[in-house]
């Protein structure tokens, strides 16, 4: 039996260009439910993380429209709220599918804390654009009345809060997730952990943790995940088939088998977007540097044939 872990990205909760309601993300989570389910009846331990952008981006915009009747909430607290209402939706359909596939299992989502470094860099300057973008002059009040860091996106022609990224040091729940495996316990239940990056928490000593304003990048902390979990397999789905270098230029190249070597070359040489896939490929190198075996990215419909080494882009330890 091999444990496999699967970082899912924001498509399999939400379509792109969509309207973001429930429905949506129900009917979205049904449509990946059934290839999850297909990993378990195959003999795999499945392990599952998650993204939220979308998700956390919407109650900040609730926090916005509703702050003089409502006290907002602070980024750490919108992101225990995303690990339960995500945690919540791929429960109901990940068990329905199960049942389907005849391989029932507990599916249990697990609010989940990460400690970051207070000397982290990312703190010093924050990078990390998240909710809407705002005008000059709203940007102007928000610096003013709450100390928000802005910057100015000349694409889009507006300003947006940046908030620090820290890295991921470790997760408070890591032990009991797994003597929880490590005792059976993956034949039997599939743990949702650390969605949306997990809970950005300072170690203030004795035991005290405190949530910060941040946002942790959900695929460095997939790694971190897997690694400790000691997963063979660390899968990143996202809405992308495989990795391209020369992306969406005339020599443009799907990336299929590719040693870290190589792929720790492509990286350097700029070919992988900051705010795309080079996190991912960070990532990879990471959860194979710490001794995982395998990774593969690749999007929802292509999962399972890149665990049978069919599709996606396939990254093996040497």
């Amino acid at each position: 039996m091999v444990r496999i872990l699967v970082a899912l990205g924001g498509n399999a909760l939400q379509r792109a260009g969509g309207g973001g309601t429930w429905e949506e993300t129900v009917r979205q989570m049904r449509s990946t439910a059934p290839g999850l389910a297909a990993i378990v009846a195959d003999g795999h331990e499945l392990v599952l993380t998650h993204g939220n952008g979308p998700q956390i981006g919407a109650l900040l915009r609730q926090n916005e429209v509703s702050q003089r009747e409502v006290p907002p909430r602070p980024m750490d607290v919108l992101g225990a709220e995303t690990e339960g209402q995500i945690g919540y939706v791929i429960q109901q359909e990940l068990t329905s599918a199960l049942l389907k596939a005849k391989v029932p299992r507990i599916v249990l989502p697990i609010v989940t804390r990460i400690v970051v470094s207070r000397r982290d860099p990312a703190f010093r300057k924050p990078v990390k654009p998240v909710g809407r973008y705002f005008r000059e002059v709203e940007a102007r009040v928000l610096r003013k009345q709450h100390g928000w860091q802005m910057e100015f996106d000349g694409a889009r022609g507006g300003w947006r809060r940046v908030v620090p990224s820290p890295k991921p040091v470790e997760w408070l729940e890591r032990e009991i997730v797994r003597r929880m495996l490590d005792a059976g316990w993956g034949s039997r239940c599939i743990p949702i952990v650390a969605g949306g990056g997990g809970i950005p928490v300072l170690d203030r000593g004795r035991g005290v943790y405190e949530g910060v304003e941040a946002v942790i990048d959900k695929d460095l902390t997939a790694a971190l995940v897997g690694a400790d979990l000691g997963a063979d397999t660390l899968a990143i789905v996202t809405d992308v088939p495989a990795v391209a270098v020369g992306f969406h230029k005339p020599w443009e190249r799907w990336l299929a088998d590719v040693g870290p070597k190589e792929l720790r070359q492509y990286r350097q040489q700029g070919e992988f977007g900051a705010g795309s896939m080079a996190p991912k490929i960070d990532a990879c190198l990471q959860f194979l540097a710490e001794g995982g075996r395998r990774v593969l990215i690749t999007d929802i419909p292509s999962l399972g044939r890149a665990l049978r080494s069919e599709a996606g882009t396939r990254v093996v330890r040497a």
